[in-house]
């Protein structure tokens, strides 16, 4: 009886850990976006997620694309990287799932 609860707790960790939401991208996102004074204004990009109907939670400079941590319609917690010049939303992570990559973005 002992050895099943230890295995059950084991298993039950297990699962836990599984199943736990793991944390946000870590920023590794590279957007080749050029010399910083090419980039647009960030209340542009803050413009465009709006149009997306996400709530912006913060928006900053993470090497060079810039970052936006978002909510969305169903309030779920987003994180986007865009590319600073064109604003093209490149990659999006939900949960530290990504979820959306723009066709051919390779970074």
């Amino acid at each position: 009886m002992k050895t099943f609860r230890l295995v059950a707790a084991a298993a039950t960790a297990g699962a836990a850990l599984a199943l736990s939401s793991p944390a946000l991208a870590d920023g590794d996102v590279k957007c080749n976006g050029g010399p910083s004074s090419a980039w647009r204004p960030m209340g542009e990009l803050k413009k465009k997620a709006w149009l997306e109907n996400w709530t912006v939670v913060k928006a900053q400079v993470e090497g060079d694309c810039y970052e936006v941590y978002a909510r969305d319609e169903a309030g779920q917690v987003l994180e986007a990287f865009f590319h600073p010049v064109t604003l093209q939303k490149l990659v999006v992570f939900r949960r530290g799932r990504e979820v959306f990559r723009a066709k051919g973005f390779a970074g």
